[in-house]
Order: C-alpha cells, then structure tokens, then sequence
C-alpha cells in the first residue's frame, strides 16, 4: 500500500500527539503498560491502514483507543484470561462507540489515566535513563530510532533499554496507580527529575556534533505543561515548569548562524523569547502561592527569573543570584550547586573569592570526571591573570567533555589563555 506522505505526516503528528493519551487509557484497562503500548502501536498500524482512505477521524484518541480494546480483548481470548475480564472489557467496548457521548467519556477519564501512566514510567524501580527513554516513548510518542539518536546510542541498544525496563515494571509487579499520599513525594520527585534529565540533555548536550537538541527541551516541556494540568496544586510541578520555560526562552540566542555556542554573557537578549519567559514567570508566581519555603526547582527558577528580567547583562542582580544558589545548597546541597554558586560569586564579590569557592571542589568525586569545573576554574584563573594555570585547565575541561562544540569553545580558550588575552566578562 502507497500511503501519501502528506498523510503519513498528518497520522505521525497524531500519534505524537495521542499517544501517551492511549496508551493511558488502554493501561488503565489491562493494568500493564508495557502490553498497553503494543496494542497501541497495534491501533497505529490499523491508522496506517484505514485513515488514508477513510480520512483522519474527528476524535483520533478515541478511535485508537477503541482499536485497542478490541486488540486487547483478542489478546485475552488467545490468553484464555478470565472470561470475567474479557466480558467487563466487552461490555465497555459495546457502549463505547464513535460517538459524541463516547468522545466526552473518553476526554473526561483520560486524565485519570495519563497520571498513573506518568509515575508507572518513572518509577524509581528503574535506572534514570530507562525512565527518561520510557517516558519518551509512551508519554512523547517518540519512536525508539529518535529516542536513540537524541541520546546518542545506537537504536538496538535503546530497543533493549526500553524491553527491560517495561520487563522490570512487570517483574516488579509495579502497581498501575497515582502512588498514595506517604510515598507522593518522593514518586513525585522521580517524575520531575525525568523530565528535567531530558531537558538538560537538550539544553546542553552531553555528547556529539551538536551544542543543543532542541527537540528534546521541547518534549520536556510538553511533559512539563500536561503535569502542570494533572498535578495544578503540586508547587515544585509549577517550580520546574517556570524553570524549563525561562531556560528555553534562550534557545535561540544560544547559538550563532554557524552553530557555534554563544554563552550567557554574550547573548543578544533580544532574540529571547518573551512569550516563554511570561509563561515561565506566571508558573513561578503559582509554585511562590504555596504555603511554605520553596523547592528546589523552584528556587532554580527564581535564579532563572533573575537573568530573564536583567534587559542587558550589567544589570544582572548576582547579589540576589548568589544568595539564591546559597539557599539552594542549604535545602538541596550538591557540589554542582556550589559550582554554580561560585560562577555567581565571582560576579557578586569578584574571582578571588570565586576560585576560593570552586577549589573546595577540586576533590570531590562525583566532580572528577566533569568538565564544567576546570572550565569554571579556568575562567577564573584567567580573569586573575594566571594565564598558564588558566589554559591547562581549559584544556583538561576540553579533554572531558564529549560535545564537540564545546571542545573547540574550551580549546579556543585554552589557546586564548596561552596568549595572555583577557577573558571576555
């Protein structure tokens, strides 16, 4: 069959659309996300088929869904499941047609489905990456190949991160639910950190040609605003969200024509984007509404606010940026939070006092193998004018890293270090 590629199109943006929705759904019924998405991916290829003759249905979502049902009670008679479960799915496929009643019914529980579907794939039972990849791919409807490629690692090797980690919620036996009120927490905490670890991943790639995989910041924050909907009395939810948006406002002004990072110094803030940053400030004022002290995503996104509401970098509060990384490293203590708070330091109070902060670090182990802190310590030493000392760092945070546009940066400022030119400021 010849599927024009207008329509293929138009059923792919669907499918990235409807996805997570149905596969909601559809766990919610069989109580296992892992055959949840199989008799979805099911329905796709019954999508495939049909719609570029029928047309694309008024309510995509509940088509799918009911195809899968049907999938679904078929997979249980070949199972010979209890005929109990297989008459209670039938009788909700009989009163569930393409209807208008039926499209409501399916857009008024569909929340009560995503959510657990949300922290089934999050699940702390599962290594970080296997829940940022099994979030994609059933919340972002991302295909495995562009899963693969936006975190660098060939497509069978995702194929088989995300066939274990739905093999691991079965084993586990982890329960298709919104975990209760004692264990809310930290379930939740899990969630936002997958949505984060994606973000980061396409703010500042870990690895490859390319500074940035915008892509991926924005799957986050689609992740981010259906949670912000789900979960609207949660403050660090609106915490994270005012954040993600606030960071991605500059991901135009992050780059110049040829691709090339320009830092967040440089940037012509102009080219930042004022809706985001709205939208981002207005979550921070819902997560500020709450009773009690801040989050640390919230926190993060106050700091984040501060450079969105600087008009030129001179008028940067790094006073207030300072004290905010302190607060931050109080409630959430890290030694990348202290890397980031003598980065603020040196602004508010000068690198003397700056590097005084980052060398306390020099021997931290989880820092041994990351780049950013000879990159900091670097940029100090320069602007002290230790310019030998300051180019062997930039050249071991070059060494370290596995982006490539960031190597030359590092590298262009070692060799800027070696002729004794002063640090931009």
């Amino acid at each position: 069959m010849t599927v024009h590629p207008e329509v293929n199109r138009a059923i792919e943006a669907v499918w990235r659309i409807e996805s997570g929705r149905v596969i909601a759904a559809l766990a919610g019924l069989v109580r296992d996300v892992g055959w949840a998405e199989e008799l979805a991916q099911e329905a796709l290829v019954a999508a495939l088929e049909r719609w570029p003759h029928d047309g694309v249905p008024a309510n995509p979502g509940a088509w799918l869904t009911t195809v899968g049902k049907r999938r679904a009670i078929d997979g249980l008679r070949r199972r010979q499941v209890q005929e109990r479960k297989v008459a209670e799915l039938g009788r909700d496929l009989a009163e569930e047609s393409f209807t208008p009643d039926f499209d409501a019914a399916f857009e008024e529980r569909i929340d009560d489905d995503l959510l657990p579907l949300i922290f089934t794939a999050c699940h702390p039972v599962l290594a970080p990456q296997s829940r940022a990849a099994l979030t994609l791919r059933m919340l972002g409807g991302l295909r495995t190949e562009e899963i693969a490629k936006a975190f660098l690692v060939p497509e069978t090797t995702m194929a088989q991160r995300i066939t274990r980690a739905k093999k691991t919620l079965a084993e586990a036996r982890v329960p298709f639910e919104v975990p209760g009120v004692a264990e809310r927490g930290e379930r939740l905490a899990s969630v936002l950190e997958v949505v984060y670890l994606v973000f980061n991943e396409g703010y500042a790639a870990s690895a490859g040609d390319d500074w940035m995989r915008p892509a991926l910041c924005q799957d986050a924050l689609r992740l981010v605003r259906v949670l912000q909907r789900l979960m609207p009395d949660e403050p660090e939810v609106h915490g994270l969200a005012a954040l993600l948006e606030i960071q991605a406002s500059r991901t135009g002004a992050r780059t110049d024509a040829d691709g090339e990072p320009v830092l967040l110094m440089e940037q012509d803030r102009r080219r930042w984007d004022r809706l985001l940053i709205r939208r981002g400030l207005a979550a921070l004022d819902r997560a500020r509404s709450a009773d009690g002290p801040p989050g640390p995503y919230a926190l993060q996104a106050e700091i984040a606010a501060c450079h969105a509401r600087a008009g030129t970098p001179q008028e940067t509060d790094w006073v207030r940026i300072a004290a905010g990384y302190a607060e931050l490293a109080r409630i959430a203590p890290s030694p990348v939070v202290e890397l980031n708070r003598a980065v603020a330091v040196s602004f508010a109070d000068g690198p003397a006092a700056a590097l005084e902060v980052a060398l306390a670090l020099v021997d931290e182990p989880t820092l041994a193998r990351y780049h950013l802190l000879p990159a900091v310590v670097g940029d100090l030493l320069a602007k002290l004018g230790r310019h030998d000392e300051a180019a062997a760092e930039f050249s071991r945070a070059a060494e370290l890293t596995g982006n490539a546009r960031e190597q030359a940066l590092l590298r262009g400022r070692a060799a800027d270090s070696v002729r004794g030119v002063p640090p931009r400021r």
